[in-house]
């Protein structure tokens, strides 16, 4: 078994659970968070960036929904089952044991007559069935289970009001003034209701199951432990044959990538093919601090490595969609892109604060919305680009009527990459000339060249050829200090792990001493106990106050970086103390505190999966090569008389 790093939060008395320690579930429509308790902490209705109706997550009042044995708060075991997002939980309690399942459902596709109001992807065989179900069995002895579900809907705002439905005790419907979003509980348990409260208890016997449900939508949840049970498996086994029409490398970090997979799977809107950055908002960077953002929204930036990703694992169908998600956004915007997109499309993402909510341990303050939206940051085009590239590479065909739209990316970059901007990393202090937009500028005009040629359009290639040439050259002349190592911005010798994309985009060959001293500098100067930060604070403007932990994103970044530059061992080394950082549930958050291993800032992190999923298969690829290369030398001795060749060789 991998070492397991230690996740807990900064005190063993805080009522949060570590951010690790949450499980995952989704539909591809929402997204729900389960506490080691048994608690459902977050849960946004009707989508994943909806308000939330359980948001214990960031504050003790604003609603949960548990679901375990009567006095015991310390499960035996979590795991996923093999495959799938289905989320079991084995109790051990006085006087025996039970094992409760979670799931959110998915059950074939619901429109067969009427058209969808909300899909834009082409329709699969399947659907969210609008369902978060929970089941119980009863393995040994006898258990006292407890249900109680309080919900707090708009953030905690509204409180639920609760009346009997049409079946005696087994059904409840939860509302709140000002909304019309309706909660309804279904379960073979008998329900109590206890003002914004709903209850059950029930003393499970060996042999027995049990379950309950809640449905917000005109689809139904179950009325009978069997239809739970058979729903419950439909959805697993959908997830498994999900899983199977992917291709994974025979290696023991297998497992680390169909996790991922999984995960990003379950961060992608299904509707429209988006990829949320995140399930939740505001999960503080700083423990107490107030580096605490909404990330339930979709950044152009991830796209070339979400595209790399799913091609790469073989998921083409998920890189088709989320590339036609790209290319509506990008169509619609005209050149003005965005850095991120609300994950059905929408441009306005305006901020506010909850001041109503405590934050998760007392990190204030809580945001909904995202004001980076309005920022200037060059890197989007060079991200369209890469990304439109390597999905025609994949397909070998560039859709018609995206070639205009990427022509204005290109002479947008082109237009404005001698501007100042704010960085990949949207810091809120003043702009600069980063080194990152440059790079990403170039990428724009590079792959524009590229898309240019294969169009055979010569005079716009040509011109657009000796555009890059200058943003090159300029790169090159400003970006890099006295030692040959690239550089955060052209007014400082600062730091910056997003210089680590210069060897995987191709920039510079990776043998170039200037990629390899870049490389090298930061795995040596800008790390914390060997995990890379984004920069150091003491030396970037970033507009707020408060250190932050190191990113994993970047530190996957410097995994694949070490490989190209022929540093392999390093790499591997780091790759596997990385994937001992994970979760108990093989999860990310953004950030981990080196001195710790605890997770910091939102979660599940879908970028931070992408560069685990980049960084895993530069290390598999590059020892596969190491391996090839030696059978062929061994070959090589065989042939020329091996003995000999081999004291020449060690002398």
């Amino acid at each position: 078994m991998k070492p397991r790093i230690p996740t807990g939060g900064a005190s063993a008395r805080s009522p949060f659970p570590a951010i690790a320690d949450y499980g995952f579930l989704s539909d591809g429509e929402t997204t729900a968070l389960v506490a080691p308790s048994g608690a459902v902490e977050w849960l946004c209705l009707p989508n994943m960036d909806s308000p939330s109706v359980f948001g214990a997550l960031l504050d003790r009042a604003a609603g949960m929904f548990r679901f375990g044995p009567a006095g015991v708060r310390v499960p035996a075991a979590r795991r996923y089952l093999p495959g799938t997002m289905v989320l079991e939980t084995s109790w051990g309690a006085p006087g025996g044991w039970v094992i409760v399942r979670d799931v959110l459902l998915i059950g074939p596709w619901h429109h067969p007559e009427e058209r969808s109001r909300t899909h834009r992807r082409t329709p699969t065989d399947y659907d969210a069935d609008h369902v978060l179900l929970r089941t119980v069995r009863c393995v040994n002895g006898e258990v006292q289970m407890s249900l109680e579900c309080e919900p707090a809907f708009d953030y905690g705002r509204r409180r639920a009001q609760w009346t009997y439905g049409n079946h005696g005790y087994h059904e409840a419907v939860a509302r709140a003034d000002g909304t019309d979003l309706e909660l309804r509980m279904s379960t073979d348990l008998n329900l109590g209701i206890e003002g914004p409260r709903v209850t059950g208890r029930h003393l499970m016997k060996e042999g027995e199951s049990a379950f309950c449900a809640i449905a917000w939508s005109e689809h139904p949840a179950p009325t009978t432990y069997d239809d739970a049970y058979r729903r419950l498996v439909w959805t697993a086994h959908h997830w498994q044959h999900w899983l199977d029409g992917g291709t994974f490398p025979d290696h023991p970090w297998r497992a680390e990538l169909q996790r991922s997979a999984l995960t990003l799977k379950g961060l992608m809107y299904a509707p429209t093919g988006a990829i949320a950055a995140a399930a939740t908002t505001s999960l503080p960077e700083t423990p107490g601090g107030e580096r605490n953002w909404d990330y339930r929204f979709s950044w152009i930036r991830d796209s070339t490595f979400a595209l790399w990703g799913l091609h790469t694992l073989g998921f083409e169908w998920e890189a088709s969609d989320f590339f036609h998600f790209l290319a509506d956004v990008t169509e619609a915007e005209s050149g003005e892109l965005q850095i991120m997109y609300g994950i059905d499309g929408r441009s306005d993402l305006p901020e506010e604060t909850l001041d109503h909510l405590s934050g998760y341990e007392n990190a204030r303050p809580v945001r909904v919305g995202n004001a980076a939206h309005r920022q200037a940051q060059h890197d989007v085009w060079g991200a369209v680009l890469d990304s439109v590239y390597l999905h025609t590479k994949s397909r070998d065909h560039l859709p018609e009527r995206v070639w205009p739209v990427l022509c204005d990316q290109v002479e947008a970059a082109l237009a404005n990459w001698r501007d100042p901007d704010r960085g990949i990393w949207e810091v809120r202090g003043e702009p600069k000339h980063f080194t990152s937009s440059k790079l990403m500028c170039w990428v724009a005009a590079d792959r524009g060249v590229r898309l240019a040629e294969l169009r055979e359009e010569w005079e716009r290639a040509e011109r657009w050829k000796a555009a890059a040439a200058e943003i090159h050259d300029d790169i090159c002349e400003h970006a890099i200090d006295e030692r040959g190592v690239f550089v955060q911005h052209y007014a400082t010798t600062a730091l910056d792990a997003s210089v680590l994309l210069l060897p995987l985009v191709r920039f510079l060959p990776a043998g170039d001493e200037r990629v390899r001293a870049t490389v090298l500098a930061i795995a040596d100067e800008l790390t914390e106990d060997g995990l890379v930060l984004r920069y150091r604070v003491s030396d970037t403007d970033d507009g707020l106050t408060g250190e932050e932990g190191t990113f994993t994103i970047c530190s996957f970044w410097l995994v694949s970086a070490l490989c190209e530059i022929g540093e392999v061992g390093r790499a591997r080394d780091l790759c596997e103390r990385l994937l001992a950082y994970a979760s108990p549930l093989g999860l990310y958050a953004e950030e981990i505190d080196a001195s710790t291993g605890r997770h910091l800032g939102n979660f599940p992190q879908a970028f931070t999966h992408l560069a685990l999923i980049n960084a895993v298969m530069h290390v598999i690829r590059a020892e596969e090569d190491m391996e090839l290369h030696a059978s062929a030398f061994s070959r090589s001795l065989g042939r020329d008389g091996g003995d000999e060749l081999t004291l020449r060789v060690m002398r």
